[in-house]
């Protein structure tokens, strides 16, 4: 299963963004959506997800500021980013969590998106 994200790009402080990520592949089901984020000099950390009943979860840091949705029939997931601060900086990678099927066999997956640059000026 593959992911593409889309969306990043540079945005003064206050302003919004708008990422989206859509799985390809021989997809059963999606379980789990979310987004992470890896700040230069940072670990990796968890920003949002969505589980299949649209349960969504946030980090403090962007709870109140950043809205995750998904969209099970494009197998898509957005994350609505609103008034955004220059800490927000990062590179957001997508992740889907689920099952895929061939005509032999079902199996799990665990599928990363290529990462996309949000530039946040002050």
């Amino acid at each position: 299963v593959q992911l593409q994200a889309y969306g990043g790009g540079l945005v003064q402080a206050g302003g919004s963004l708008r990422l989206s990520c859509a799985a390809s592949g021989n997809i059963a089901s999606i379980n789990i959506m979310g987004w992470y984020r890896q700040a230069p000099g940072k670990q990796r950390e968890l920003v949002a997800t969505v589980i299949s009943n649209n349960t969504p979860t946030y980090a403090d840091s962007v709870k109140g500021r950043f809205t995750i949705s998904r969209d099970n029939a494009k197998n898509t997931v957005y994350l609505q980013m609103n008034t955004l601060k220059p800490e927000d900086t990062a590179v957001y990678y997508c992740n889907m969590i689920g099952r895929s099927v061939t005509l032999s066999s079902v199996s799990n997956f665990n599928s990363w998106g290529q990462g996309t640059l949000v530039t946040v000026s002050s």
